[in-house]
């Protein structure tokens, strides 16, 4: 019943958009001539476009990023084939390689192709079947699928939040601005109504992918892997902490005025997999105290309890 509900408020948002762009084509084409209908036409088309859903985008290969495609690592993509075929689904168009200390799915473009995002700062401190745990679990996510990240429901999440930012109080420094703020607190108010409605009525199915989502990573890699892929996801600050001191400790080097000519990436992801080894039975232990405290207290959280930022 809340998925249909949720789907029923998401073409209601998209609906706001059609109407305000075909009330606006009629008064500008049907009431040309007639005063200032043609330009208040031209204003709700404007708005229309303004508020228009947005399909995301490929992130472009940069320095800090790499986008490979299945031509640029046939091997990775064969074995991504394997496991999404596991999990009951297809493969991914793109695979975007990042230092962060995450992986995800998503889609980009009006055709929803498949990409997939992998942090090195998490995929250097699992072991091969983790990582196959990784994957298992990411492609869950296609295959039980989500619906904030449907093309209806999602866009009209994008939607909603992009009508918060138009709506958004501006720092008034006359009258004029302190009336406008006023104006529009209304129809703000109404959308971030609007928002946490939206992310009522999809809590529990966006749970439940997760939940599946964990279950198709211990299907495809195992128990053990999946649950040792879940104690890795807690010490994520941990590991963060050590690459901004890796990054810190390789300016250093490089700007010294007697700094050796070597490369600051020479061993890292090594240095990173030791630190991840490093760290003691007795603090997982910690971390999953308190990520099970946390999800007590939390009633929107979506990712089981012991789990990180891996979704």
């Amino acid at each position: 019943m809340a998925g249909w509900c949720a789907t029923a408020l998401a073409v209601a948002v998209h609906g706001v958009t059609v109407a305000l762009l075909a009330g606006g084509l009629w008064l500008l084409v049907g009431c040309w001539g007639r005063g200032l209908l043609p330009a208040l036409g031209g204003l709700l088309i404007g708005l229309a476009v303004v508020l228009r859903p947005r399909f995301a985008r490929l992130p472009k290969d940069e320095g800090h990023r790499a986008v490979l495609r299945p031509a640029d690592a046939p091997r990775l993509f064969a074995l991504l084939d394997e496991v999404a075929a596991t999990a009951g689904t297809t493969g991914v168009r793109a695979v975007v390689i990042d230092a962060g200390f995450n992986g995800s799915v998503s889609t980009y473009g009006v055709r929803q192709h498949r990409v997939l995002r992998i942090g090195l700062g998490l995929w250097e401190v699992l072991s091969p079947q983790e990582r196959i745990a990784l994957l298992g679990h990411e492609f869950g996510h296609y295959a039980h699928g989500d619906t904030r990240h449907s093309l209806l429901v999602g866009s009209a999440f994008q939607s909603l939040g992009t009508w918060r930012y138009t709506l958004a109080p501006a720092p008034a420094h006359s009258l004029a601005e302190d009336f406008a703020n006023l104006m529009t607190a209304l129809p703000r108010l109404l959308v971030d109504g609007l928002l946490v409605l939206l992310e009522h009525l999809t809590l529990r199915q966006s749970q439940r992918a997760e939940y599946l989502a964990d279950s198709t990573a211990a299907r495809t890699a195992g128990a053990e892997a999946a649950a040792g892929l879940m104690d890795r996801l807690l010490i994520g600050e941990s590991v963060a902490g050590a690459l901004h001191r890796e990054s810190v400790a390789a300016r250093t080097r490089i700007g010294g005025p007697a700094a050796p000519r070597e490369d600051p990436a020479e061993g890292l992801w090594e240095r990173l997999a030791a630190h991840a080894a490093s760290v003691p039975e007795h603090e997982y232990e910690r971390l999953r105290r308190v990520a099970e405290r946390r999800a007590t207290r939390s009633t929107r959280r979506t990712r089981p309890p012991t789990c990180g930022t891996a979704g």
